[in-house]
């Protein structure tokens, strides 16, 4: 099966340093949610910055059975989309017209129609009423939203989000991943979203790959992945998975491993 995203033999990092040396991934199916687990300096972000040719890399990254690594820039920008912790800093556009760049930037688009695609996604996010509103006068967490509103309008094959809910609230974190799931369920992509809260990776995602130190310590379903022996290899920490009254499983850590 070619569809989805496979990554193999993946060597990336940085000029002086390298972080991940020959991962290999199973296959991250489309129309689901791949969380990216693992504590800080583990390689997530390193990962999805190499998938959006951000980092220089070697290997291979095939998505829907195309090696993107051989793909000019410009092709592979049109496939991939990912969207920062943070937006850059001062960009003096309104909200809107920075989501009509966005879509204008992946490609054909019908003029008649690209300013109401805009405001509907921005109306999907709950933010419409910020439409008008400059960029560099939000706060860190409407900056985000309006982020996630020009990843999707530009309808990536792609989806690369890194810890998109830092800077949200509880509402806005529940309301952000359910919109990101219905979107890659309805448009069939690839979404690859580093988590740092583990309950909302077991809440919201379909799949999961736990790091560490560039490497991969496990993948598959979230409920498979989180474990007790993983979270004391991966985190240090003594945690286990409870169920609340609904079902729902969370992590309940009670120390730290000797």
């Amino acid at each position: 099966m070619t569809d989805g995203l496979r990554v193999r033999d993946l060597r990336t990092g940085y000029r002086k340093k390298k972080v991940i040396s020959g991962l290999t991934t199973p296959r991250l199916p489309r129309g689901q949610i791949t969380a990216l687990l693992g504590p800080n300096g583990s390689g997530k972000s390193t990962l999805l910055r190499a998938l959006a040719d951000l980092n220089p890399a070697q290997g291979e990254l095939l998505l829907n059975g195309e090696d993107l690594m051989t793909l000019p820039p410009a092709k592979r920008a049109q496939k991939v989309v990912y969207l920062p912790q943070s937006l850059p800093q001062g960009v003096h556009l309104h909200a809107l017209e920075s989501v009509i760049v966005a879509r204008r930037a992946s490609g054909s688009v019908n003029t008649q129609n690209v300013e109401q695609e805009a405001y509907a996604i921005l109306e999907k996010l709950g933010v419409a009423h910020l439409a008008m509103s400059f960029l560099d006068q939000l706060s860190g967490g409407q900056k985000q939203l309006i982020g996630l509103a020009q990843s999707l309008i530009r309808q990536p094959d792609l989806l690369l989000l890194d810890e998109p809910l830092s800077a949200l609230d509880l509402n806005y974190q529940f309301q952000v991943m359910d919109i990101v799931a219905r979107e890659t369920r309805l448009r069939n992509i690839v979404t690859v979203v580093v988590i740092h809260d583990i309950n909302i990776a077991l809440r919201h995602a379909d799949y999961a790959l736990m790091l560490k130190a560039g490497e991969l310590i496990a993948s598959g379903l979230p409920g498979e992945v989180v474990t007790p022996v993983n979270l004391a290899a991966v985190y240090g920490v003594d945690g286990r998975v409870e169920y609340c009254s609904r079902g729902l499983p969370h992590v309940v850590v009670d120390g730290l491993t000797p």
